[in-house]
């Protein structure tokens, strides 16, 4: 199962838990992408260096190959694996990026994107919420509103095979709603 969504939506938490259930190991993309990354170039530092240079908004953008080349490994590399997916791993500027995540992730049958609410609205309050609570940030950067671009940004509905709203939901609830969904998700025939 590999879970998608914005920054704070519960796919670290929920991931593990689920994970625990199902038995199988659970794996972080932001713990392990770095590896990745440096096959095209990409590190930390370098990372660092261009937000200092032409700040965190374009720094971001200059990373979008590196990040879409982490999934494209990630994903056979961990077979059997839940996986979550930091929010810029579904979230791309340039269509190129987008398609090379989009085919990635089609031969898995259990993208789940977890969301707040199907209220984007309320959405990215309680996610701003939970970041504050959990980071303390409100991931305005620059000027610029992350939480509420990983919200609009289209893609991690588009590749997921179902949405969960985990708002008012019990991480322990949430976790047995994908366990069950993704139970589901393998006994319909594929289209």
């Amino acid at each position: 199962m590999i879970l998608v969504g914005p920054l704070a939506a519960g796919k670290s938490t929920l991931g593990a838990l689920v994970a625990q259930r199902l038995g199988h190991p659970f794996v972080d993309l932001d713990d392990i992408a770095w590896s990745y990354c440096a096959e095209v170039g990409w590190d930390l530092d370098r990372l660092l260096e261009r937000d200092e240079a032409v700040g965190w908004v374009a720094a971001e953008r200059e990373w979008e190959p590196a990040r879409a080349h982490a999934v494209e490994r990630a994903v056979p590399d961990h077979p059997d694996t839940v996986i979550a997916f930091g929010a810029g791993y579904t979230s791309f500027t340039r269509p190129e990026y987008a398609d090379q995540v989009r085919r990635a992730l089609a031969p898995v049958p259990d993208v789940v994107h977890l969301v707040p609410s199907p209220d984007p609205v309320r959405s990215v309050a309680v996610l701003r919420e939970r970041a504050i609570a959990s980071r303390g940030k409100d991931w305005i950067i620059e000027g610029h509103d992350w939480i509420a671009e990983w919200v609009a940004d289209p893609l991690a509905a588009e590749v997921a095979a179902a949405t969960v709203y985990t708002d008012g939901i019990s991480p322990d609830e949430s976790a047995e709603q994908l366990v069950e969904l993704r139970e589901r998700l393998y006994a319909e025939p594929a289209a």
